[in-house]
């Protein structure tokens, strides 16, 4: 049975993780650091914006919201760069591949000591 569609509305709010399959993503504050810097503009060129984030050596986390442009584009375009800068550094020279899940966020408290709500 297929999966549903995932909502992705402009506004909607997302919960993105992605973890490398069998391996680790972020070898050094190098690849963290390229990462982070290739975010920041893909964030900036589709107005999408990003609350939260966690890098983790085997994954990471998002908070998106939706902008000008759908975030599966935002992903592909994110992990398709990350993982060409992270294969050309790999001592080893293996293809690093993602699995991602992503989770609408229907309603939350982004801050704990915030009364701001999204819907």
């Amino acid at each position: 049975m297929p999966r549903q569609s995932r909502i992705d509305t402009p506004g909607a709010l997302h919960h993105i993780i992605t973890r490398g399959i069998e391996r680790v993503i972020f070898d050094d504050d190098q690849d963290r650091h390229d990462f982070l810097e290739r975010l920041g503009l893909i964030l900036q060129e589709t107005r999408t914006t990003c609350y939260a984030w966690a890098l983790i050596p085997n994954h990471f986390h998002l908070l998106l919201r939706t902008g000008a442009i759908p975030v599966a584009t935002v992903m592909r375009r994110l992990l398709t760069g990350h993982a060409q800068s992270y294969n050309r550094r790999a001592i080893i020279g293996a293809a690093i591949s993602f699995k991602t899940n992503q989770f609408s966020v229907r309603k939350t408290r982004i801050f704990s000591n915030s009364s701001t709500t999204f819907t």
